[in-house]
């Protein structure tokens, strides 16, 4: 038998019960297209945290306590560090959930404190008016630079340079707004811009929490960042009796490589879930064509008694069964891609679909139609001519 005989032989049984050949197309739709849009969900996560890590530059190091509450840093230690090799800034910081008020609305926000260096450090500017500065900190100032997304929250349509100098409540405490945040837009990982940035002396009384759980260093240059990541392994190991459990040192490198290991963890992880629903697609094409084994039983019978040879009988039950998840597949694939799209522009997420990743799903799907097709077909050209005639 021709390929393209048995091609066409197959498309007139798929269009004979086109609602059950739908149905049994379902799974592998649903399967595909999950996998492409899961899977471009997790490149643009990988994409946008590589791009967030990046933009702060290869001279930042972050160190984070980990270990319990008697492993502590003052400002003033992290002050006299400045002065160890490969160390050019710090910028400790301590972080918190606030309810921010401004007139007679009120949402929740994040509220990062810290010295001036922070805005160097991280790369984080004013658009208009100022960042913190050291008399800010040295007084303990009530003063905060807030970020777009909080004052789009507040008071949408306002525009932003109509803040500067008027009064935002944080928590019950009043804060003169000295600063509006430059945009740096959302990504897969959150938002930049739903933040407010107040003196880290002022947030010590504010929050009632003067410990310092993370601190971060810019090095001196590319080169001297591993001298200062040694220089503080050993301040820490001092700070916490030589328990390295209880405090973690990242650089760019190590901190990239960390999410993206990450990342790829959980992308693998949700398209192996979405790849179940191959799994039933598959059973699903094995069930349907088994059945229409048995209905077609005379068929069989007819065309084995007039010459058809078992291998003509088993390629065109395979191509139907192939042909069923292929259709299944580019439905997949078309739906994935167009899905994809949708959930990035609506969601306003990232998601890139790489072209290997459609062909490699449709790949896989034609691979589930001659895997779970090839018993049934096998079943059908075993069938005894004489047996398959008195079938009724």
């Amino acid at each position: 038998m021709k390929i393209s005989q048995g091609l066409i032989m197959a498309l007139s049984s798929i269009l004979s019960n086109k609602m059950r050949s739908f149905l049994t197309m379902l799974g592998i739709i649903i399967g595909i297209s999950s996998v492409i849009i899961l899977i471009g969900i997790g490149e643009g996560t990988k994409k946008d945290v590589s791009d967030s890590i990046s933009s702060m530059g290869t001279n930042l190091i972050t160190i984070s306590i980990t270990g319990g509450r008697d492993v502590t840093v003052t400002t003033a230690e992290l002050e006299a560090l400045k002065t160890e090799p490969g160390i050019k800034e710090i910028a400790p910081t301590i972080t918190s959930n606030v309810t921010a008020k401004l007139g007679s609305k009120n949402a929740t926000t994040n509220i990062e404190s810290s010295l001036p260096s922070y805005e160097e450090i991280k790369d984080i500017h004013a658009q208009s008016g100022r960042f913190i500065t050291q008399d800010d900190v040295d007084n303990r100032y009530r003063v905060a630079v807030v970020g777009t997304e909080v004052l789009d929250t507040l008071a949408e349509g306002t525009a932003y340079d109509s803040f500067l100098n008027q009064t935002i409540t944080l928590n019950g405490t009043s804060f003169t707004i000295i600063g509006i945040l430059e945009s740096k837009g959302s990504t897969s990982i959150g938002s930049s811009d739903n933040r407010i940035i107040i003196p880290i002396t002022t947030a010590q009384r504010l929050l009632k929490n003067k410990s310092i759980r993370t601190f971060y260093v810019e090095a001196q240059s590319p080169e001297m960042v591993d001298t200062a990541v040694e220089t503080l392994n050993a301040f820490m190991l001092s700070k916490s009796n030589n328990k390295a459990s209880t405090f973690k040192v990242f650089n760019q490198t190590d901190l990239l490589a960390t999410q993206t290991a990450a990342a790829d963890n959980l992308t693998t992880m949700l398209a192996g879930v979405a790849a179940i629903s191959l799994l039933v697609g598959g059973i699903g094409i094995m069930n349907i064509m088994l059945v229409t084994v048995t209905e077609r039983t005379g068929e069989i019978g007819i065309r084995k008694a007039i010459g058809a040879k078992r291998k003509n009988i088993l390629i065109q039950f395979l191509i139907e069964a192939i042909t069923i998840s292929g259709i299944g597949g580019i439905i997949g694939v078309i739906t994935g891609v167009v899905g994809g799209n949708l959930y990035g522009k609506f969601m306003t997420k990232t998601v890139i679909i790489e072209p290997n990743i459609a062909v490699l799903a449709f790949a896989f799907a034609a691979t589930v139609g001659v895997i779970f097709g090839l018993y049934p077909a096998n079943k059908a050209s075993g069938l005894r001519p004489i047996e398959a005639l008195r079938y009724d």
